[in-house]
């Protein structure tokens, strides 16, 4: 199976040859960057390099370095950049149309198949699809324009730790209060709840003593008169929270939650933008607990190796909206929805997802054992190749540490290590490599990620089985 994957990836291990980075090159076309380009920019700030070319798992910067992407730049590109697969369904389409706003086209209907498909055959017959415009914050406010509609309500309840995008009504469902500051109102009624995150449980619980309280307190702010909260038109949740730190809830939370949402005539929107598409090992990170919601949304993974495309799968009984209530023009982009069926057919052929498994396992092994050798790594946790590294500044008061981990980031990324920051206090460290990515690889990537963390906690450091 390592062999199947090797010929997607441009090297089978990093290469810095640059004494620092920014090598040269990269640092005269990141100084033009900053002259010209917008202060928004992000990911150049604490990665910066300028990128020349990206294949499978490798990326390569203008200086000539190879580094390794350990977070499929953002979750997208979950069968590797420039997968070749997948590149010969995107250039037989770039020759025959690239733009066809919402008329049907053999190329879609293919693609819908593809994805009803790929829910559980009991409720796949209840479904349909909606492409929005192209990014998951287009698609989340599709998802809520349905539910509102649906329901006559307007209100929603979201997550605290949740991420959902950038648009006004998806970042007025975003908790993080930094996004929000200096905006003024958003979407009105909009309200905030305690997520199932164990580590650092809402309601002091542990392991032992968990009875779902999460869950129990979203039925009573519904059936409280005094909760000040009206009956909202959808709960909105991400079944894995991925920007939140990678938190994987009790195994029973979205059950419930579910299932209090309908006892209430409430809409439930599951936002698979960033845990879907094969990244947790199954098509959607709900499967694993066997729940289906009314609404998921989906983008990053289904545009195939980097395409804008986004869509929402409802339930026909929904369906509340007419011809043209929610339009867009560049809906369903047919070179996007081509490259999303060339990673449909992609993962289908080469038994990706039994690959997933098993590089999930040798991940895990050494983060685990990261874990209890040093004394700064609160917990691990992980679904397919989706991990969060929460760290701390004590494992007993879980005091959070963001120091060590923008520290630890930098180290890494000078030794040709790719990933990015998250979580409530920006103290987790997310692992999303993408899903072709090969043993070879994972050794290298955590030889750096492992040689770094134990020279950060120096009575480790002579440690002779992490070398870099």
């Amino acid at each position: 199976m390592e062999n199947k994957f090797e010929k997607y990836h441009l090297a089978a291990s990093e290469r810095i040859i640059s004494a620092k980075l920014p090598g040269p090159r990269s640092e005269a076309i990141l100084q033009q960057q900053q002259l010209k380009e917008s202060e928004i920019v992000s990911y150049s700030r604490s990665m910066p390099i300028a990128i020349k070319r990206a294949k499978g798992a490798v990326v390569e910067d203008e200086d000539g370095n190879y580094l390794i992407d350990f977070f499929s730049f953002a979750g997208v590109v979950n069968v590797g950049h420039c997968n070749e697969f997948v590149m010969q369904y995107v250039r037989r389409q770039q020759e025959n149309l690239i733009h066809a706003l919402d008329f049907p086209t053999e190329n879609k209907v293919q693609f819908i198949d593809k994805l009803l498909g790929h829910l559980d055959a009991s409720v796949r017959d209840e479904f349909k699809v909606a492409f929005t415009g192209p990014t998951g914050s287009d698609a989340i406010e599709a998802a809520i324009k349905l539910a509102k509609l649906a329901t006559g309500r307007t209100g929603v309840i979201a997550f605290q730790g949740s991420y959902h995008g950038m648009s006004t009504t998806a970042l007025a469902t975003t908790s993080s209060v930094t996004f929000r500051t200096g905006l003024g109102a958003l979407t009105p009624d909009v309200h905030f709840i305690p997520y199932s995150y164990c580590y650092r449980c809402a309601f002091n619980q542990q392991k032992s003593t968990c009875r779902l309280q999460c869950a129990s307190y979203l039925r009573s702010i519904l059936e409280n008169p005094h909760s000040g909260i009206q009956k909202p038109a959808a709960i909105l949740l991400e079944p894995i929270q991925g920007e939140g730190g990678i938190v994987i809830p009790e195994d029973d939370f979205l059950r419930e939650v579910v299932a209090i949402a309908h006892e209430h005539g409430i809409v439930v929107i599951f936002d698979e933008i960033q845990a879907g598409f094969f990244r947790t090992g199954k098509f959607l990170s709900s499967q694993h607990s066997g729940v289906v919601p009314d609404i998921y949304t989906m983008s990053k993974g289904i545009g195939g190796v980097g395409f804008p495309l986004a869509a929402i799968v409802y339930n026909k009984r929904i369906e509340k909206w007419k011809s043209g209530k929610h339009i867009g023009t560049f809906r369903s982009n047919q070179v996007g929805i081509a490259a999303g069926n060339g990673a449909f057919d992609f993962v289908a052929g080469s038994g990706l997802q039994e690959h997933v498994a098993k590089m999930s396992s040798l991940i895990r092994a050494r983060l685990k054992e990261l874990e209890g050798n040093v004394p700064f790594i609160g917990e691990v946790r992980g679904r397919g190749l989706f991990f969060g590294i929460e760290y701390v500044k004590d494992k007993e008061t879980k005091q959070p540490d963001n120091e060590i981990v923008v520290k630890i980031k930098e180290a890494c990324f000078q030794r040709g290590l790719l990933f990015e920051i998250g979580g409530q206090y920006n103290n987790v460290i997310r692992l999303l490599p993408p899903l072709i990515i090969t043993e070879t690889l994972i050794d290298r990537a955590l030889a750096i990620f492992e040689a770094v963390n134990y020279s950060m906690a120096p009575a480790l450091e002579a440690n002779e089985n992490v070398t870099v």
